[in-house]
């Protein structure tokens, strides 16, 4: 016979990116309840509803039968509209493994209309996000000694793991401008092709940049510079690799900055209005702070 539940997911999250909560409200056919639920420190509330609805399939059997209910539209229309997959591509395809031993029916309600286990639901992830919260305020500054004196953090006594990270920055400008850079025809020359160069050069004088930061081996550094007519920028993203005590986090934020200020270098006689957007980390995996996702 086959096993037929109701859930009801919900994910919080506080900052956005910033810490998080989930909740999974299962309840299977004779109407007994399980709740489960989970926090973490840097997230999105996006993410947080994709978990909710991964950790309460996990839990149940293989070949069930289950309506999940949530009030995530990005959740249910994706699942069910397919409306694209631009980001969080490790969870959508989780789900899509739990879909592929599952019989998953989705259905969205809106959110804090009164369904009971929808607000149940609701409760307990804002309180998992309140309690993650609450334990990240306490936490101390690593780059200041005990009489608030800036210093290097000792990472002698850490392991050496494979540590990623990825950061993006947009540089917005006249569309003119932007067709002469797709053009190739500003007199300084290539414009993202400089900046390319001109950003993995920065990652790797990070430490010479910053100074509490320190010099790691880089395994590898992209940047890869993206023509948006709809903004009217150029959307840059770098990624970087290192196999080291400490991560890449602001070798690649360097990067990114770095090859901003390249195309503005490159582009400046013809649009001296061109402004740096954005700039921002949106992923790091690896070390003990454990994994973080913005977008």
């Amino acid at each position: 016979m086959v096993e037929s539940y109701k859930l009801f997911t919900d994910g919080a999250c506080k900052g956005n990116p910033g810490p998080g909560g989930w909740a999974a409200v299962i309840v299977d056919a004779v109407g007994s309840k399980t709740v489960l639920s989970g926090n973490e420190a840097h997230t999105t509330n996006n993410r947080m509803e994709l978990i909710a609805a991964i950790r309460g399939l996990q839990s149940l059997p293989p070949h069930s039968k289950a309506v999940l209910t949530s009030d995530s539209s990005y959740l249910v229309n994706t699942m069910t509209a397919g409306w694209k997959r631009k980001i969080n591509h490790d969870l959508w395809e989780s789900l899509d493994n739990l879909t592929a031993t599952l019989d998953i029916q989705w259905e969205w309600v809106k959110g804090h209309s009164g369904h009971p286990e929808n607000e149940e639901a609701n409760d307990v992830a804002q309180s998992e996000s309140n309690a993650i919260s609450e334990s990240s305020i306490n936490q101390a500054l690593t780059h200041t000694d005990a009489s608030g004196k800036a210093s290097m953090v000792d990472v002698g006594s850490k392991g050496i793991t494979t540590r990623e990270a990825t950061a993006k920055a947009s540089i917005m400008m006249q569309p003119s401008t932007l067709a002469l850079i797709e053009a190739n025809e500003l007199k300084k020359g290539d414009a993202l092709g400089v900046a390319r160069i001109a950003g993995i050069m920065g990652a790797k004088l990070t430490p010479q940049l910053i100074p509490l930061c320190h010099p790691i081996p880089i395994d590898q550094i992209t940047v890869e510079l993206a023509l948006n007519h709809t903004n009217s920028s150029v959307d840059i993203t770098g990624t970087g690799k290192t196999n080291s005590r400490t991560g890449i986090e602001m070798e690649v934020l360097v990067a990114v900055s770095t090859a901003a200020l390249t195309v503005y270098d490159m582009a400046k006689a013809v649009d001296r209005a061109m402004t740096i957007n954005s700039v921002r980390l949106v992923s790091k995996t690896g070390g003990k702070s454990g994994d973080f996702y913005s977008e």
